[in-house]
């Protein structure tokens, strides 16, 4: 079975590093994965997006125009790319930057307020991981415990983050638990 995610954001936001730890959670368990960024001259600041596929099979094609869920750091994100979410994906609010909703009925929405946690735990920059901690436990789409491990060997170079970055993830989980 084939799952598709779209992460998507302003640049600086961590996007296309949540999006790394998805997929590197999906090999390390033994899926088939495409990761596709695109970032150009949008890096600081404008809206920054990366798509995952995860398969059980080879993969056929990188290019997914209906993702099956979205994680949306921004509002521009959530207003350009909910509509195209396949119908009972789970579509990831960050409630700190965006105040609305998908308008959708058909999917499922995650409401995490991503950047208030992260500062609430000393850092906005671990609202990334927030998020893909709360998507990957409504989705199901990576086991929790070798995602976690993944977000861990990621900070292995700075030690110093990893403390924070796994609080921040045990955050998101609980965030997702209680929605």
């Amino acid at each position: 079975m084939q799952k598709e995610v779209m992460f998507a954001g302003f640049g600086g936001q961590g996007i296309l590093l949540s999006a790394k730890l998805l997929a590197y959670a999906a090999m390390k368990q033994g899926s088939q994965v495409m990761w596709i960024p695109s970032y150009g001259p949008e890096m600081r600041g404008g809206t920054a997006y990366c798509t995952v596929v995860v398969s059980d099979r080879l993969i056929g094609s990188p290019i997914i125009k209906n993702p099956a869920h979205l994680v949306a750091m921004n509002r521009p994100s959530l207003e350009k790319f909910a509509p195209v979410v396949k119908k009972d994906g789970v579509v990831l609010i960050n409630s700190s930057l965006i105040p609305v909703r998908s308008g959708r009925d058909d999917i499922q929405e995650l409401i995490v307020p991503a950047n208030e946690a992260a500062v609430t735990l000393g850092s906005v920059k671990c609202a990334n991981i927030i998020a893909v901690s709360a998507f990957a436990a409504k989705s199901k789409m990576v086991d929790i415990e070798i995602l976690r491990k993944c977000v861990q060997e990621e900070f292995s170079s700075k030690p110093k983050l990893i403390p924070i970055n796994m609080q921040a993830f045990d955050e998101g989980l609980k965030i997702a638990a209680a929605s």
